[in-house]
């Protein structure tokens, strides 16, 4: 009798012990599946209206980088043969082939080469500003609106600034109107907009930055091909007949 008593105690034991294992293993797991809803649009949408012209900045950033990439890789493109061809066309008197091959070309050296071919004949002198003022429109080209990219690296993390200063506003301003109900709910909306507006400013920013170096590389790349190819134009006219 005693041992039945023993036997229901010590199951009753095990019982409520297990029962109190799976009720913690629950809350953990309840408490994981809600730290893991907080993603990235959550966190997007707590930093309030700020958060748009970021996104805007961010937009037009991406835009302006793969558009210019784009540009500057079909401009670096080079034919191994072309200088040589055109080299061959003008020493044979070919002029209109050697223009004809230019066009056939859809690069910014083959622009500017095909400027000096039509100057020739007058001074060398205007040959060279002939060809210097092609391959300037040709890099200006290029270089369209990256100007925007260094301007958005600095402006983003400003506006990320401007919204920690508002989103700081917010929170002192529920904390005054709580008086002595503190809860902590009231500034985490104000403290939440500081935070992710920070985080948000500085992504963009540091994107652009770097964005604008990389295509700023490429763009002086490109200046130096059409210097090289404009002095290796200027040899083959200086070259005696």
């Amino acid at each position: 009798m005693f041992l039945n008593v023993l036997l229901q105690i010590v199951q009753g034991g095990d019982s409520l012990a297990t029962a109190t294992a799976n009720t913690v293993q629950k809350t953990v797991e309840t408490a994981n599946q809600q730290y893991d809803t907080l993603s990235f649009w959550d966190l997007s949408l707590k930093g309030g209206p700020v958060m748009i012209p970021i996104a805007l900045l961010l937009i037009i950033a991406v835009y302006i980088f793969f558009d210019r990439y784009i540009a500057t890789s079909k401009a670096a493109k080079e034919d191994s043969g072309f200088m040589a061809n055109i080299k061959h066309f003008i020493t044979e008197g070919k002029i209109d082939q050697a223009k004809a091959m230019c066009l056939s070309n859809p690069t910014p050296m083959a622009r500017m080469i095909e400027k000096g071919i039509s100057r020739i004949g007058r001074p060398l002198n205007d040959i060279t500003t002939a060809i210097e003022n092609e391959g300037k429109l040709q890099v200006a080209r290029l270089e369209k609106s990256i100007a925007f990219l260094s301007t958005i690296a600095g402006i983003g993390p400003m506006i990320g600034f401007l919204g920690t200063v508002t989103g700081m506003i917010t929170a002192f301003y529920d904390l005054s109107k709580s008086g002595n109900n503190l809860d902590i709910a009231l500034l985490s909306g104000g403290i939440y907009e500081a935070m992710v507006t920070t985080v948000a400013g500085l992504i963009v920013g540091i994107l652009a930055s770097l964005a604008y170096n990389v295509i700023v590389a490429r763009v002086e790349k490109i200046v130096y091909i059409l210097e090289a190819r404009s002095t290796e134009f200027m040899d083959i006219l200086n070259e005696p007949a």
